[in-house]
């Protein structure tokens, strides 16, 4: 960032082009264990307020011993994290170029 100042790059292209793709990355890392923990976290919302869902139907299911419910409920969650994770290995792919070749 030093060198393009010294070559006169204007201070909003400084931090668009140089310093906004070297902190994505932890942006996007963040953002990605925010979004599994909210759908895990799913299970205790919706048990806690009663709300219709995943969550609550793997509580209810656990309660009544219903496994194939059970597995199917962790199996859906489960993949839920499993698409976050690809999500966020294709971002940090097309954000720093550096890490496709690694």
């Amino acid at each position: 960032m030093k060198a393009a100042r010294a070559k006169g790059v204007s201070g909003t292209a400084i931090v668009f082009v140089h310093a906004l793709r070297n902190t994505l990355l932890p942006v996007i890392t963040v953002a990605s264990d925010q979004a599994a923990s909210i759908v895990n976290g799913a299970v205790i919302v919706e048990t806690v307020f009663g709300f219709p869902g995943i969550g609550k139907l793997l509580i209810d299911s656990v309660l009544l011993r219903d496994f194939a419910v059970i597995q199917a409920a962790v199996l859906v969650t489960a993949l839920a994290v499993f698409l976050i994770n690809i999500i966020v290995d294709l971002l940090y792919a097309l954000v720093d170029p550096r890490i496709r070749h690694g």
